[in-house]
C-alpha cells in the first residue's frame, strides 16, 4: 500500500468509529483537535507496520487510532500547561473553548483510547495493553521532565534526550511495536521496529526543536520561539551554553530566566544561537539519530524492497512532507 492509503483508510475509520455524540462541549472538542491538519504519522506507523510484517491492515485500524487518540490527548493538555495558543496553525482546545473543556475532553481521549484497544483478543490484546500503558506512563514521565527543566539552570545533553525519548519517541516507536504485534512479527523484528521508532523519534524531536526557532511560520503551524518564549532548555540552548562565551552565557541565562516574553526576547537568542552555530550542530545531531533509525531497519528480516519502503519514509518524514 501507499502511505495515502493508509491515511485514506485511517481518516474513514476515524469517522465511523468516532461519531459526535452529545454532550457536545466533551465531544466537540475532541474532534476539533483529531481534525486540525494532522499528518497522522503514527497511526501511518501503525498501519504501515502491519502491512510491513504481512499483517491485515484493517485490524490494526483500531489500534493506529488508539495511537492518534491518545497522541492528541497528550497535546491537548501539553497546550494547557505551555499555555500555547496555537496548535497546527489554529487555536489550541483550551483557548478555542476554556481551561475546563481541554481538561475533560483529554481526560475522555485517554479513556477512549483504552476501550478502543478492547477489540482485540486474548494475549494480543495483553501484550498491546501492557505496551500501551508502559508508554503512556512514559510520557508523562517525559512530560514532567520538559517542565522540571524549565526550572534548572544546567540541563546536560544526556539528561534532555532521555527527556524526548520519553516524551515523543517512545509513541512513535510503540506506533510501529502495535502494528508487528497485531502481524504477529517475530519477537526480535518487534524490538527492532521498536528502536526503529525510538531513534526516528528522537531526530524528528530534535528537527521540531530546530523549527520552533529557525522554521517558517507560514507552515510549521506552532508560535515560532514558543520554546523560547517558555524557556525551554532545548538542545538549542544547552549546546550554546556550552559554547557561549562568560558575557553571551550571562545573557542566555539571564534570557531564560525571564518568566513573561520581553521585547525582543526570541530574536536576541536566535542571535545567540546563529553565533555559535547552533543550527548546523542541531542538524549533525538529527542526520546521527536518522542514521541510527536507518541501522535499525537493516535488521529487520523484510526483504530489500520493505526496508526501503521504510528508509523512504523516514526520508519523508525528516523532510517533514508526510
Amino acid at each position: 500500500m501507499e502511505l495515502q492509503t493508509y491515511k485514506t483508510d485511517f481518516s474513514n475509520h476515524l469517522e465511523v468509529r468516532l461519531q459526535k455524540k452529545e454532550p457536545a462541549g466533551l465531544y466537540n472538542p475532541i474532534h476539533y483537535i483529531l481534525n486540525l491538519g494532522a499528518k497522522r504519522i503514527r497511526p501511518v506507523l501503525t498501519l504501515m507496520s502491519c502491512d510491513l510484517f504481512g499483517g491485515e491492515v484493517e485490524k490494526a485500524l483500531d489500534a493506529a487510532l488508539a495511537v492518534e487518540v491518545f497522541h492528541n490527548f497528550s497535546l491537548i493538555h501539553d497546550d494547557i500547561m505551555d499555555d500555547a495558543p496555537l496548535r497546527r496553525g489554529k487555536a489550541t482546545v483550551h483557548e478555542k473553548w476554556n481551561l475546563n473543556a481541554g481538561i475533560l475532553s483529554g481526560d475522555a481521549m485517554l479513556i477512549l483510547a483504552n476501550q478502543l484497544l478492547e477489540s482485540y483478543q486474548g494475549s494480543q490484546f495483553k501484550k498491546l495493553v501492557s505496551v500501551f500503558n508502559k508508554t503512556a506512563l512514559e510520557v508523562c514521565e517525559g512530560q514532567q521532565y520538559d517542565v522540571d527543566f524549565e526550572k534548572q539552570d544546567n540541563v546536560s545533553e544526556e539528561q534532555y534526550i532521555h527527556m524526548i525519548t520519553l516524551k515523543t519517541a517512545v509513541l512513535l516507536a510503540t506506533a510501529l511495536q502495535f502494528g508487528a504485534i497485531i502481524a504477529s512479527a517475530h519477537e526480535d523484528d518487534m524490538h527492532n521496529i521498536y528502536n526503529f521508532g525510538l531513534n526516528l523519534g528522537i531526530a524528528f524531536q530534535l528537527q521540531d526543536d530546530y523549527l520552533d526557532a529557525f522554521g517558517n511560520p507560514e507552515t510549521f503551524g506552532k508560535q515560532i520561539g514558543g520554546d523560547i518564549i517558555e524557556n525551554k532548555k532545548t538542545l538549542l540552548y544547552i549546546k550554546a551554553l556550552e559554547l557561549a562565551s562568560v558575557t553571551d552565557k550571562k545573557a542566555l541565562v539571564s534570557l531564560y530566566s525571564e518568566k513573561q516574553e520581553s521585547e525582543g526576547k526570541v530574536e536576541k537568542v536566535k542571535i545567540l544561537f546563529l553565533r555559535y552555530g547552533i543550527p548546523n550542530l542541531i542538524e549533525e545531531e538529527i542526520s546521527k539519530y536518522t542514521f541510527l533509525a536507518i541501522s535499525n531497519i537493516d535488521k529487520l528480516s523484510l526483504n530489500m524492497h520493505k526496508k526501503e519502503k521504510l528508509k523512504s519514509f523516514s526520508k519523508s518524514l525528516m523532510e517533514r512532507k508526510v
